[in-house]
């Protein structure tokens, strides 16, 4: 068993979905969103003070840190504060091609393993009342670049390059090589649990 250190129900879904075996317990760890950073420091460092603050609390299972952010041109951009912002992050990326960057750290046995991967997105232009009409949904809200790959705002998209999971928010097939090198098994990693 693994712990997950995300209240996200996009990450709990994906673990869902390929079978692992885990438990949730939210890390009390402030995000960084110095934008001075490259995108894979950001997500990285993140996602290690997330796992790192539930590891310290229970050392023996492998703690699952996670951190995602969407950029374009150099700017970073998190979850919106509110619907004005989240208008004009949609506007930023009407018509354009972004990046998604997503860090994973694995926290076990005071170790450490890290890593991150990159999607581009190409979204087709919105217009002003897509965005308007997106934005009333609410889904948005708790979402970095603030949308959903897997919900509305799978229309706006005109396609992507990379991970489809790593969009939706932990890329599984670096998640599983990274879970190789630290010797972590995802479905059943010999601590004692049984299905």
């Amino acid at each position: 068993m693994i712990i997950l250190a995300s209240a996200s129900p996009r990450r709990k879904e994906l673990l869902t979905q390929i079978g692992c075996k885990f438990t949730i317990i939210t890390s009390n760890a402030e995000e960084i969103t110095d934008s001075g950073l490259h995108p894979r420091e950001l997500v990285v460092r993140n996602a290690y003070h997330k796992a790192a603050a539930v590891a310290r609390e229970h050392p023996q299972y492998p703690v699952l840190g996670s951190d995602t952010v969407v950029s374009l041109d150099g700017h970073i951009y998190g979850k919106p504060r509110d619907e004005e912002q989240a208008r004009e992050m949609l506007k930023k990326l009407s018509g354009k091609t972004h990046q998604v960057t997503t860090g994973v750290v694995f926290v076990w046995k005071n170790q450490s393993w890290q890593a991150w991967e990159t999607t581009e997105v190409e979204f087709s232009p919105l217009s002003q009342s897509q965005i308007d009409k997106y934005v009333a949904t609410g889904e948005p809200a708790d979402k970095a670049g603030a949308y959903a790959i897997q919900g509305r705002a799978a229309t706006f998209i005109k396609g992507i390059r990379g991970s489809y999971s790593n969009v939706v928010g932990l890329p599984l097939h670096c998640l599983d090589g990274l879970a190789q090198k630290a010797g972590i098994d995802l479905y059943d990693n010999g601590e004692g649990s049984s299905s």
